[in-house]
């Protein structure tokens, strides 16, 4: 079975992330055959980049950074539940990204987006272009989610509606798909290993 992390890319108090990932990642283990895991960048506490070595040699000198590659190394694909902040991504998730490299490659991605109007579609768009320098395999479908604050109820639970269900009924299919054609990728050599 291949695992998927539903990554909670904010890490501000208040933050919406935690009640979209906890919806996403329930209904991705009613939906697929992924294991799937959450993971929450606020629990690693990166702060900004502060390793000495490129991240291509994977000589990691903090703990941080050690648990954050193990992390990341262990899945097979990836969501990035992620917000819009300023038409782009938030800093931690950029941060997160780029602390790493071996460990991403050869792996799936698909983003829930949330925002406004736009539903962070504008944060996406600018995320795929980091996210293939690393090797990952960015999706064509993805799950915007506008105006999120509406759609939290009285508990602040994330409440989902057909359109986003079915953006996310689209998706994760060919995440399932992806990750299991990329495998011998992943296999092949040394990629991701680093730190295992």
């Amino acid at each position: 079975m291949n695992l998927l992390h539903v990554v909670i890319c904010s890490t501000r108090p208040g933050r919406i992330g935690p009640a979209v990932a906890r919806w996403f990642g329930q209904f991705a283990t009613e939906n697929s055959t992924f294991d799937v895991r959450l993971a929450d960048l606020a629990d690693f506490a990166l702060p900004v980049f502060d390793e000495p070595n490129h991240p291509k040699l994977g000589a990691y000198v903090h703990d941080h950074t050690k648990a954050w590659s193990a992390s990341v190394a262990a899945a097979d694909a990836f969501v990035f539940v992620m917000p819009e902040y300023n038409a782009g991504p938030s800093p931690a998730f950029v941060n997160a990204l780029c602390y790493l490299h071996k460990e991403w490659h050869h792996k799936p991605c698909g983003f829930v987006s949330y925002g406004g109007v736009s539903g962070g579609l504008r944060a996406v768009q600018l995320c795929k272009q980091i996210v293939t320098t690393l090797k990952l395999v960015p999706l064509i479908e993805g799950v915007p989610i506008p105006t999120v604050a509406e759609r939290l109820d009285a508990e602040g639970r994330f409440v989902s509606n057909p359109l986003i269900d079915a953006s996310a009924r689209a998706m994760l299919p060919e995440l399932e798909r992806w990750s299991q054609a990329l495998k011998p990728m992943r296999a092949s050599g040394s990629e991701g290993q680093a730190t295992r």
